[in-house]
Parts: structure tokens; C-alpha cells; sequence
């Protein structure tokens, strides 16, 4: 069956009404509440006067006003809400991702606007809830990678420095994606203990760090890279994880380049959450983006580096 085609004349895209209603469907499932007491129903008034800006509701309680924007990524943000759903769409439906600056030519923006949009969106693709990975008679691989440019392509200075990345995959199910300071066994064994499940089968390469670990799950089974092994019997391989790597690293090298220390825990956000949606539509990703919005306000400045400043 083909999944419905994304229809980019919507009015959501292009009418901030429109977008401001789609929202509120998504984040007020069954009709507004106060971000503040909490409190629905019939204690919610929306305000319709003239010199009111549209969408504002007021809470009979406490007496405050508020929109659909209030306690997401989108509070006090002056960008429009249509591209603020626009680049949901577009982050959703680029398989590789899209680079900020090929988002500044669709949405006419300024990079800056841009670059801001995607930070925020990634944000929304982090699942703060999310529980442990596999379970019994299920198959979690798990590999290392790094991400970064190489010495020889480099004319002038220093060599680029890599980052580290682990993931886990279940095989059929999702993926959890870490950027990591080393690749040591103290390391991915806390990562692996404290995000796959231990009734799980773990699958790995023949790597010596994850010998001590392997014994910590119901099974653990390795592959030989190093001998040119990369499948033995149909079952063990790694082929999934490395899958999920050549996609990381075509999006890194094709559409964004160069992923900086500070922000690479976000672009592997992004991929985990697009590869964890795969088997809905590009619509409904979009949405399910826009739904992990909610309590997550972000401040220039975070509270405890204002209180040093």
C-alpha cells in the first residue's frame, strides 16, 4: 500500500490560522488547558476582541492568558507558525535530513531563522520516556562509529577530530543513539545495561569491549569484520545498526557537512526519532514532531548558567 503524498498547498503550511488550529488539535487532544494550573473544560475562555492577537485563551482560575505556544519550543518565538509547521514537514519527510541553509531557501528566512527552527524541532524529537530497547526472544545490535571528516581531505591545519557514536537497534524495532568521549567497555556496558533490556540477544562484532558485557544478556553473539564476516547463517550479523549508520553518515557528509561537538546528541536525535517512525507516513511524523513540542521551552540562556553569569 503507498503511503499518502504530503500535499504542500495546505493551509497549514501558509496560513497562520490554519497552522494555529492544526496545533491546537495536536497538542489539546480533548480541548484546551491551562499550562499553568491545569485546569480544561469549561473553566477556559477563549478571548475574541478586536485588540486581542488570535489563538489567546484565558484561564478563569489563575486569570492568565495563553496560547497553544505557551510551555513548547515554540513559546515567545516570533517566526510564524505555518513555517514552524512547514519545517516539522520537511524535517520529517528528508530521509537524510535538510541542511539549514536549503531550509532558508524554502521557507525565505535568513539562516539564522533557519538554523533555529531544526534546533528547536530536534528538540521535539527527543522522547524523554522512552523505556529500554528489546526484551525476550528479541535480537539488539549494537556498533560503534565516528563521525567527522578525514586528515587527507584536509590541505591545512590540524586533522578533524572524530566523534564517537553507539547504537543499539532492535532488530524490527527502534534505535537508541549516543554520542559517547570514548568507546571503552566501562562505558557502552552502562549504556547497554541501562537501555536494552538483559533478556535480550545481544549481536555484535568480534570487538574485545563488549566480551564482559555479552555475558550480562541471554546470549551474546559476534560477527569477525576483521576476517571479512558480516553474515554467518542468515542470523548473526550486524547489518541493521550498520544500516542505520550509512544513513547517519550520508546525511552528515551530504546535506549538513561538517556537525559540531556541542550539537551532534541532536542530529542523532533527529535520525533515531525518523528512523523509530519509519512505518508511519510522512504526515504523520510531522505531527508526532510537533506533539513532542510540548513541555520542552527552551531559554537562550538556561537557568543555572544565568545564576553564573
Amino acid at each position: 500500500m503507498t503511503a499518502p503524498k504530503v500535499d504542500l498547498t495546505n493551509s497549514i503550511y501558509h496560513d497562520n490560522d490554519a497552522a494555529r488550529d492544526h496545533l491546537e488539535t495536536l497538542l489539546w487532544p480533548d480541548g484546551p488547558f491551562c499550562p499553568r494550573c491545569g485546569v480544561t473544560g469549561d473553566r477556559i475562555t477563549k478571548l475574541k476582541g478586536r485588540s486581542t492577537r488570535p489563538g489567546v485563551h484565558k484561564c478563569k482560575d489563575c486569570r492568565k492568558p495563553f496560547t497553544v505556544t505557551i510551555g513548547t519550543v515554540m513559546e515567545r518565538s516570533k517566526v510564524p507558525l505555518c513555517k514552524w509547521v512547514l519545517a516539522a514537514q520537511l524535517m520529517s519527510s528528508s530521509k537524510k535530513g535538510m541542511s539549514a541553509l536549503q531550509l532558508q531557501r524554502m521557507l525565505g528566512t535568513n539562516y539564522e531563522t533557519a538554523w533555529f527552527l531544526f534546533h528547536r524541532l530536534r528538540e521535539c524529537a527527543t522522547d524523554l520516556e522512552r523505556g529500554p530497547i528489546g526484551g525476550k526472544n528479541k535480537v539488539i545490535e549494537a556498533d560503534e562509529t565516528y563521525i567527522g571528516g578525514k586528515a587527507r581531505n584536509k590541505a591545512f591545519g590540524p586533522p578533524p577530530k572524530k566523534q564517537a557514536v553507539f547504537s543499539l537497534v532492535e532488530r524490527g524495532g527502534e534505535v537508541r543513539s549516543f554520542h559517547v568521549a570514548d568507546v571503552s567497555a566501562k562505558t557502552l556496558r552502562r549504556i547497554l545495561f541501562t537501555t536494552a533490556s538483559r533478556k535480550s540477544y545481544l549481536m555484535t562484532d568480534e570487538a574485545t569491549t563488549y566480551t564482559s558485557t555479552g555475558r550480562g544478556f541471554a546470549g551474546h553473539g559476534t560477527v569477525n569484520h576483521g576476517a571479512k564476516e558480516y553474515v554467518r547463517g542468515k542470523f548473526w550479523s550486524t547489518n541493521t545498526v550498520e544500516s542505520y549508520f550509512a544513513l547517519l553518515k550520508r546525511g552528515v557528509y551530504g546535506s549538513f557537512h561538517n556537525v559540531s561537538e556541542a550539537h551532534l546528541h541532536r542530529y542523532l536525535a533527529e535520525f533515531d526519532f525518523r528512523y523509530n517512525t519509519r512505518k508511519i507516513s510522512d504526515a504523520e511524523r510531522a505531527d508526532e514532531l510537533l506533539r513532542g513540542a510540548k513541555g520542552k521551552r527552551l531559554h537562550y540562556r538556561q537557568p543555572d548558567e544565568t545564576a553564573h553569569a
